[in-house]
């Protein structure tokens, strides 16, 4: 039976084209579209399995507010159970100092990896347990070194945890650099992430069948990411440059170089599994790849899974996922 398919940042320029492609191809699925202000998600809202919710990931009480709001739906037979949840939404600020969320942690963190991973593991007992389902996480090239060329300082998990969350007390005064390597660390820690909880998913007897895919969609000639929180220069060569000569700069630069409506139709056929059905793991577009060598590192992994967890508020309680069921070692080299 089709069940219910969430996507985080419902607004954003990826998702517009997947919501279209999901009522066009796939429209036996409920969909349940988030954004921080739901007036700004352009859907038709007067079909019955379309529905809009507001979601504010920066803030950790409203996505566990949201997560008991659709258990309590699924639980009550008002929901279908849940077929994909598309981590879609993301954070960047390249042009002003760091920002810090009211649950103290850095803004950039918490959306991106924090308040998702928060989503999953309250909502991953949501799931049809015989026909089981797929967690969709977004990366980018960024997560890798040297591979994207806006970086500045390459991304790197410190051996202190906390530093990722805690906004340093130095003066900053290199906003571009130190805002993308704070972009560029959530969406390693994703992929870190995304390993470990695909082990305790295929540990686990009753959702062995859930599966998890970290996913570069390509660098998006037309994404607004290039638009907002960045600075004058970057949007006048995203006007000026990458949009208009895109299809150049894929031929002779990045061949992972496109549009959101091509990037949208990898991640529906993820969402509802008819890409690479049942598979786990890392993927560039539509097809399996190798993650940078730091995010295959298991010890840093399962550390933070932990830290994770913590900062996430999860707990034994309030997810159906056996959190420890594996040893963890939280030993760094």
């Amino acid at each position: 039976m089709p069940g219910t398919i969430i996507i985080t940042g419902a607004n954003g320029s990826l998702a517009t084209p997947a919501v279209r492609a999901l009522l066009s191809k796939y429209s036996e699925y409920t969909l349940i579209l988030t954004a921080r202000n739901p007036d700004t998600v352009h859907s038709p809202t007067d079909l019955r399995n379309v529905s809009i919710r507001k979601l504010n990931l920066c803030d950790l009480s409203s996505v566990h507010d949201f997560a008991t709001e659709i258990t309590t739906e699924i639980q009550a037979g008002s929901l279908p159970p849940l077929t994909s949840i598309i981590c879609n939404a993301y954070h960047w600020n390249l042009c002003s100092k760091a920002e810090t969320t009211g649950d103290r942690f850095e803004k950039t963190f918490q959306v991106n990896h924090i308040a998702h991973a928060a989503l999953v593991l309250r909502l991953i007992g949501r799931f049809d347990k015989n026909a089981g389902g797929r967690v969709v996480l977004f990366s980018s090239d960024a997560h890798w070194p040297g591979q994207n060329g806006l970086e500045k300082i390459p991304p790197a998990i410190p051996h202190n945890l906390d530093a990722l969350v805690k906004i340093s007390e130095e003066k900053e005064t290199d906003y571009m650099g130190r805002g993308f390597q704070r972009y560029a660390n959530s969406k390693l820690a994703i992929v870190m992430w995304m390993y470990a909880l695909n082990r305790h998913l295929e540990a686990d007897l009753a959702l062995n069948k859930i599966t998890a895919v970290a996913v570069n969609p390509g660098n998006l000639a037309d994404s607004r990411a290039l638009r907002v929180n960045t600075p004058v220069l970057l949007k006048i060569m995203s006007i000026l440059i990458v949009r208009p000569f895109s299809f150049l700069l894929r031929r002779f630069s990045d061949p992972t170089m496109r549009t959101s409506a091509e990037a949208a139709e990898d991640i529906v056929g993820f969402a509802t599994n008819t890409t690479s059905p049942g598979e786990r793991g890392y993927y560039t577009l539509s097809q399996k790849d190798v993650s940078s060598p730091d995010s295959l590192d298991e010890a840093k992994q399962n550390a933070l899974w932990t830290k994770t967890i913590e900062w996430a508020g999860i707990t034994g309680e309030n997810t159906a996922l056996q959190i420890n069921n594996l040893h963890v070692d939280n030993s760094q080299d």
